[in-house]
């Protein structure tokens, strides 16, 4: 059925107003989006952490996770018993059930109190030994610690390290660990990258409800402004003939013309990634898991807290240092009712200790079976296949470390399982942790595609692809700058027009040649 004139009319004038408000914001996406290809939003990631941390190989380590636990108010309570250094020195970091944290020198057994400025500045100084240090203040949350995983650890002390990088780093006012480093030339690029790629100029904190609709509203009328670009762009193309002018395009004057062009050459790309922006969002929760997340406490069959290794710390950082891997954190951690210690080294490598007859044994992964057991608890509905992979798949799947989603881990080999549950959930489980590493339902899925994907374009075959997929986008990327550019001269010109059509008077004032004819 043909589209009636007055509805190409309709689109046309949606286009027009909607565009000269959102050209702007458009070109600052673009422009953005290519630098955060390179310099992501700031994070500490875990091989960061862990490569600062000594070993853990101290000779009157450590006193016992038990003698640990009686520090806490509620033991059975506790969710994770972590072994690692703070300031150089070991220590025992407690999760309580209610995500607060319970610190305990492992070689005195004297609990932390709440850290000070001075408690921060050490740890600071033990992050960055080679680098004289300045204390600048506490806080709550500034533009660079808008992550919600730092929320147990606020307010944050902010520590101004002198090294050549004029880094920042922040320390935990709950466990005096450091949560994040800032090197200057990260906060210089973002604020032309994630800052002004995701507004934050707009948020005030971790959870924003205003900024978080701000964003979908605006993102809503990018993508109705792209749509209807594209619309009017083939409308008035002329596929078959010339118009007077000689060309396929009806326009004469350059911008307009350029901006016809550049819409239909880079018109579905702009469309597609600002939708997948508006995706992000998750607008309404539409991504949102639709059944009742895994059940960890059947998963595992206990909590550290109750079910341990019989395991003495000492020998055990022994053995691992025989073994020639240095042991920076120990993880107590419980599977399907088996306790055990997950060990880290300084690049994230992992060992598993367990319980055994005469003493203790290593290993560097679960067995199949074993974590096919425990999976069996993790939904009610029954699985209905497995299958262990040594190859990213198009869910699980591993980033660039200047990715939002650049500091998970993402191990191979993994298994993963697919659960006859109404959503259809399939769950990944790192073999060498016993960690469930990812879940996602049929809705968690839909998002993938819907926003990862047109947005990053992150499929495994294009991520291996490295700096190809990189040139491409930065090619794609630049297009959609210049098309929006284009707009933005075309906008200055309209309202310069409307504000002339106000004044008619003022436009006569100025001179032959400015006013417009009657």
């Amino acid at each position: 059925m043909a589209i009636g004139t007055n509805a190409k009319r309709c689109v046309f004038l949606i286009h027009r107003w909607t565009g000269v408000g959102m050209c702007i914001l458009l070109a600052l996406w673009f422009g953005s989006g290519i630098v955060m290809l390179f310099v992501g939003y700031p994070k500490l990631t875990p091989w960061e952490r862990l490569g600062a941390l000594p070993p853990l190989a101290h000779p009157n380590c450590c006193i016992s996770p038990e003698a640990a636990l009686a520090h806490s108010s509620k033991p059975e309570d506790v969710r994770e018993i972590v072994l690692t250094s703070i300031r150089n020195t070991p220590h025992y970091v407690l999760r309580e059930g209610d995500g607060s944290h319970t610190v305990i020198d492992a070689l005195n057994g004297t609990s932390q109190s709440r850290v000070n400025g001075d408690v921060a500045l050490a740890g600071a100084k033990a992050f960055m030994p080679d680098a004289l240090s300045q204390y600048v203040g506490s806080i709550q949350e500034d533009r660079w610690t808008h992550s919600r995983g730092l929320d147990s650890h606020r307010p944050l002390h902010m520590i101004q390290m002198h090294d050549a990088e004029s880094t920042r780093v922040y320390v935990s006012s709950a466990t005096g660990q450091v949560v994040l480093d800032l090197p200057r030339y990260e906060r210089l690029w973002n604020y032309a990258g994630a800052w002004l790629h995701w507004l934050y100029m707009l948020r005030n904190q971790s959870v924003d409800p205003v900024w978080t609709w701000t964003v979908i509203v605006i993102s809503a009328i990018g993508v109705l402004t792209a749509l209807t670009g594209v619309l009017n762009g083939i409308w008035r193309w002329r596929f078959s003939g010339v118009y007077k002018n000689g060309g396929k395009s009806p326009f004469r004057d350059a911008a307009m013309r350029w901006h016809h062009v550049l819409g239909l050459s880079f018109g579905t790309v702009l469309f597609l990634w600002i939708f997948s922006g508006l995706m992000s969002m998750n607008p309404l929760g539409i991504f949102d898991a639709k059944q009742l997340k895994p059940d960890a406490a059947r998963y595992h069959g206990g909590s550290p807290a109750m079910l341990r290794p019989i395991v003495d710390i000492t020998d055990a950082l022994s053995r691992l240092t025989a073994e020639k891997f240095e042991p920076r954190e120990l993880e107590w951690r419980v599977l399907n009712g088996t306790p055990y210690i997950v060990a880290r080294d300084g690049t994230g490598d992992t060992r598993l200790l367990l319980s055994a007859r005469g003493g203790i044994t290593t290993t560097t992964s679960w067995s199949e079976q074993d974590i096919t057991d425990a999976a069996m608890n993790l939904f009610a509905a029954p699985v209905s296949s497995h299958e262990k992979i040594e190859y990213y798949d198009l869910y699980y799947y591993k980033r660039a470390e200047a990715s939002m989603y650049g500091s998970n881990e993402r191990k191979l080999p993994v298994i993963r399982f697919k659960y006859d549950d109404p959503e259809e959930t399939w769950v990944y489980v790192d073999m060498h942790t016993g960690r469930v590493e990812l879940s996602v339902d049929r809705s968690q899925r839909l998002g993938r595609w819907l926003f990862n994907l047109m947005h990053s374009w992150d499929l495994p075959a294009l991520l291996d692809a490295r700096w190809w997929r990189e040139i491409l986008l930065v090619l794609l990327s630049l297009g959609g700058f210049v098309l929006s550019s284009t707009g933005l001269v075309i906008s200055v010109r309209r309202i310069k027009q409307w504000i002339r059509q106000a004044n008619p008077d003022k436009a006569i004032e100025t001179g032959p040649g400015h006013a417009r004819k009657p």
